[in-house]
């Protein structure tokens, strides 16, 4: 049996997929968004629709360094606390 650890060494567990996949909020806005990009696509010239994914490669590097960021400060508070409560 591996560890939660191994688990998250090998890339099985992926946080930012975890606490997502219940959120039914999350998943109504992210439909939305991709109705609405759909439609703009759609009345877009060829041009206008490299422009849009251009900023959807920026839009998502910035909400993974975000995740990243979180997830650092996350663990960094859980060493803390438990640590704090160890002693």
């Amino acid at each position: 049996m591996s560890s939660l650890l191994e688990e998250l060494w090998y890339g099985n567990i992926e946080p930012q997929e975890q606490f997502l996949s219940g959120n039914t909020h999350f998943k109504e806005l992210v439909s939305i968004m991709a109705k609405d990009r759909e439609k703009l696509s759609a009345d877009f010239t060829p041009e206008q629709n490299e422009w849009l994914e251009k900023y959807d490669d920026i839009i998502n590097e910035m909400h993974s360094t975000a995740e990243v960021e979180a997830f650092k400060f996350g663990f960094r508070l859980a060493v803390g606390l438990f640590k704090e409560t160890s002693i």
